[in-house]
């Protein structure tokens, strides 16, 4: 009930509504309803590619229960897709096969294999990423004939039967981990023990998306999390990735550009480029043709790991 209070005029008691407490919070705007909200929400997981269910219920001021009623509802018609944590668009980029992606870019994925390859010396213990630019970076090693006592550790079954026949001038290390058909790669479980336990000179990770401000991410989670071990088991981990790449942003965060040591590209418009270098990130543009030649050295290919509590 309102309270209310008396006032005189002219002898008269007219009553009116009692004034609110300063201190009273204002009234919540009212919430959309049902439909409206689902409507809202389709379309933001539609023009960001991927929400967090915690971000749309401080949005809409809902709990995440309900949120998660309406993802399902939403999901259940075809209009985004649930994954744990959220959803994402139903136009999210798909991830190519294997095999036809490395019929996409080859001049550029060539290029940058042989700009990479020419950063290994002889003693070095290199990590190499699942994918298609990454296994050129292994073809391109194997015109190194001048190399010795490089161990290449991979969780890529291509990459280590490309390597195969560089063995025993190479040590080939495969990851161990489960089989992921799509790519010809090894996952978790089971896939982080090795890296975990080595400390590598190079590591050369392969993404689908580098992005001025949402760094460098992947398009699948499985291998996501295995790249970013990766890159922490190396002292200098560097991109790989062709133009096409370049001002794209994906579900799978790898790391933030100042996490790696230089992006290695080809085929990349100018303004993407200039665009990463002002955010802070080295770009080498892959010079192609021949790897140049490098020194060798006296350390031991790889390093054990400092214990870890």
């Amino acid at each position: 009930m309102k309270a209310y209070e008396t006032s005189r005029v002219d002898g008269n008691s007219t009553p009116r509504p009692a004034a609110q407490p300063a201190n009273q919070p204002a009234a919540q705007p009212a919430a959309l309803p049902g439909e409206r909200r689902r409507d809202r929400i389709a379309d933001l997981v539609g023009r960001r590619g991927f929400v967090r269910t915690a971000e749309l219920a401080r949005e809409f001021r809902l709990s995440e229960v309900t949120i998660r009623t309406d993802l399902e509802s939403l999901a259940a018609d075809g209009l985004l897709s649930r994954v744990h944590g959220g959803a994402l668009s139903v136009d999210r980029p798909a991830e190519r096969p294997f095999e036809e992606e490395s019929s996409v870019s080859t001049e550029a994925k060539r290029a940058i294999g042989v700009e990479a390859a020419s950063l290994v010396r002889s003693g070095d213990c290199v990590v190499l990423d699942v994918g298609t630019t990454t296994t050129q970076i292994a073809l391109a090693l194997l015109e190194r004939h001048e190399l010795e006592g490089v161990v290449v550790v991979t969780n890529g079954l291509t990459i280590a039967l490309a390597l195969e026949q560089a063995v025993p001038r190479f040590t080939v290390i495969v990851s161990g981990g489960t089989l992921r058909p799509l790519q010809h790669s090894l996952v978790n479980p089971l896939a982080t023990s090795v890296f975990a336990g080595i400390t590598a000179d190079l590591a050369f990770i392969g993404c689908t998306g580098v992005h001025a401000i949402h760094g460098v991410t992947n398009v699948n989670l499985p291998e996501t999390d295995l790249k970013r071990l990766m890159t922490q088991t190396a002292r200098r981990s560097y991109i790989v990735a062709d133009g096409s790449k370049l001002g794209e942003a994906h579900l799978g965060v790898i790391g933030p550009l100042d996490t790696f040591e230089a992006l290695i590209t080809a085929g990349a418009d100018d303004a993407s480029v200039a665009e990463l270098r002002r955010a802070g990130l080295d770009v080498v543009a892959a010079r192609g043709a021949t790897a140049g030649g490098a020194g060798e050295v006296d350390a031991p290919p790889c390093d054990p790991a400092p214990s870890r509590p």
